[in-house]
This record gives C-alpha cells, structure tokens and sequence, in this order.
C-alpha cells in the first residue's frame, strides 16, 4: 500500500519556516522533477517504484513537503542517479568536471560556493566536492540536538560504500544488532547496503564528512 502524502518521514513546510529552508525544498523539488522528466518518468511511475502515493511526490516536487534523507536517497534510487545529482549536480559533463584519466587538471570551488540544503527534522547537508566526480559523493553533515537523519523507527540502505569521520559532537549510528557511538575524530565505513539510522542523541550540534562511493 502507498504510503499517504503526510506519513512520518516528510514534514510541511509552514508558513513561519526560514526563508532559507524554504527555498532549499523548493530548489531540491525543482531538481527532482527535472531530473524525472529528463528521464522521461512520470509521476506515477516513480511514485510506484518508491512506494508512496503520486499525490507526495508532487507535493516534494513542488516544495510542499520537505524529503528525509531516507526519502531523497529512496527518491535517487528510483531515478537511478546520485543524490548528487537530486541536489542539481550533474556529473555528465561540464567545466567543473574532474577527469580522473589526467593529471593535467584540478577542479576548485571556495567556501561561498558550496550550498546547504537543509532536509526534514533540520538535518543539512553542503556539497565538499569542487568538482564532478563519477561515483563519488563527497559531503558534510550537520546535524541539530536531538535529530535523526530520517525516519526514527526505521533503518535506510540505498547503493555505494560510506566513509564517515565525526569533525564536532557526538553522532549514533544504529545498525541491525548494534548500535555505535562516535566522538570527534572517530570514522567509520561501511556498505550502504546494510539498514542504518544516523541520529544525534546529544545536547550540541554534531558535524560529520561523509564520502559515498557508488561506482563499481
């Protein structure tokens, strides 16, 4: 069954939320839907691939509903792209681009440059790679007091490899059988395959990198 346009894992976006975070989910709704019509994919098809009704799916697209990140890592899945490419980046061509056959080039981005997009439950995300990468997606997390990076009861997989290394605060990672506790300084990896929730279960912001691999 189609999982309703309001279930837990999406939130509206009210009337007295920052001007900021709304653009974010008007600007990744915009990106979702050209990414799907350049795929030629309907509504209704995407919607059907993630299981949740054509209704949510617009509402995302238009900026109604802000995605979790398990939502916009389902919403990837189903578009067969990189959630760097749901955040307006895409990696086929461009002068940003890194080609990994030469070493005649490098690819430059300053601070200013690298947007945040702000998800549902405040968890943000800024875009660290300079350039265009196939396969790899390079990123850094914020994540407010008390916030989960998508749905609290449930566990997220989607493709590639994660490497991730705490820079502040505390962040928790729950896997099936286990759940782990990183500080500052502390990495981990492991394959995105495997059910996983991050969350930050502290009193202080906690800000972590992540590198995802999704070329095989």
């Amino acid at each position: 069954m189609a999982i309703d346009e309001l279930a837990a894992g999406d939130a509206g976006t009210s009337s007295d939320t920052g001007a900021l975070e709304e653009f974010d989910a008007q600007l990744t709704g915009m990106r979702i839907r050209e990414v799907r019509e350049r795929k030629g994919l309907s509504l209704r098809e995407v919607a059907r691939r993630m299981d949740i009704s054509a209704s949510a799916l617009s509402q995302i697209e238009r900026g109604l509903l802000r995605p979790s990140v398990n939502r916009l890592f389902a919403i990837a899945n189903a578009l067969d792209v990189t959630v760097l490419e749901v955040f307006g980046e895409s990696e086929a061509t461009g002068s940003d681009s890194v080609n990994m056959s030469t070493a005649q080039s490098y690819s430059l981005r300053r601070s200013l440059e690298m947007e945040t997009v702000t998800l549902e439950g405040g968890v943000s995300y800024r875009r660290l790679s300079p350039g265009r990468t196939h396969g790899v997606d390079f990123f850094e997390s914020t994540y407010p007091p008390h916030s989960t990076a998508g749905d609290m009861h449930e566990l997220n997989t989607h493709t590639g490899f994660e490497v991730g290394t705490v820079v502040s605060g505390e962040l928790t990672i729950d896997f099936p059988k286990e759940r782990v506790l990183l500080r500052a300084g502390d990495s981990i990896s492991y394959s995105c395959a495997l059910p996983h929730r991050l969350s930050n279960q502290s009193d202080e912001p906690a800000v972590a990198t992540w590198l995802v691999v999704t070329q095989s």
